[in-house]
C-alpha cells in the first residue's frame, strides 16, 4: 500500500469532514470562532491542501485571514400592504455575488495594503459560513523577487478583488467554462448588453 502524503490525508479528511476524525476538532473551532472578530488575521492556514493549491507558500509576504458571513437566504421582511402576493417581491431574491465573494471584499476592505490572491471554505454553523482568504504582500522582496509572484505587483493587478479576478470571481461571472458556448459571458454581462436591470 502506498504511503499518503499529509495533503492528500488532510484533502481526503475534508471530503467527508463528519466521518473524519477531526470532525470533533472542526465543531470546537466554530464554537471559538462564533464568538471571535468577523475579520481575523490567522497564523497559519487551516487547510494546507487547499491553501497551497490555490497559491500559498510559507514564506513573508503571504497573509491570510479567516472572513465571517451570514449564511440563508435573504428575504425581505413581508409587505403589510394592498399588494398581491406576486407583487410583493420578498422572495428568492438572490444576490449577485456569491458569499464567497463578499468574503474577499470584506478581507480587502480591512486590509488596503494587500492583493488578495484566492480564498477557500473553512466551514459554517447555524449562522455564518467561514471563509479563509490569501493576501499577498506586494511591497515584500520575496514577492518581487518570485518569478510565479512578480505579476501581482503590476498596475493592472491593482483591487482584483473588486473586480471579479480572483477563482470566486470568474466563477460568479460565469468564466469557468470554456471559450464555446460561453460568448455572451465574455468579457462581461454588461458589455454584451444582458445585465438584468
Amino acid at each position: 500500500m502506498p504511503t499518503l502524503s499529509t495533503y492528500s490525508v488532510t484533502r481526503d479528511a475534508w471530503k467527508s469532514l463528519k466521518e473524519s476524525e477531526i470532525y470533533t476538532l472542526h465543531k470546537a473551532r466554530m464554537a471559538v470562532w462564533r464568538h471571535e472578530g468577523a475579520v481575523e488575521r490567522v497564523e497559519r492556514p487551516t487547510r494546507i491542501d487547499r491553501a497551497r493549491s490555490l497559491g500559498y507558500r510559507a514564506k513573508r509576504g503571504f497573509v491570510v485571514v479567516r472572513t465571517r458571513v451570514r449564511r440563508g437566504g435573504s428575504n425581505r421582511p413581508k409587505i403589510m400592504g394592498g399588494r398581491r402576493p406576486r407583487r410583493m417581491a420578498y422572495n428568492k431574491i438572490t444576490p449577485k455575488k456569491s458569499i464567497q465573494r463578499i468574503a474577499e471584499e470584506r478581507a480587502a476592505r480591512k486590509y488596503p495594503n494587500l492583493e488578495v490572491l484566492n480564498s477557500y471554505y473553512v466551514g459554517e454553523d447555524g449562522l455564518y459560513k467561514y471563509y479563509e482568504v490569501i493576501f499577498l504582500d506586494k511591497s515584500a522582496e520575496e514577492i518581487k523577487a518570485d518569478k510565479h509572484l512578480d505579476w501581482i505587483t503590476e498596475p493592472g493587478n491593482t483591487s482584483r478583488v473588486y473586480r471579479g479576478l480572483t477563482s470566486a470571481g470568474f466563477k460568479g461571472r460565469g468564466l469557468r467554462t470554456g471559450r464555446k458556448g460561453s460568448a455572451k459571458s465574455r468579457p462581461s454581462i454588461r458589455a454584451n448588453g444582458r445585465l438584468r436591470r
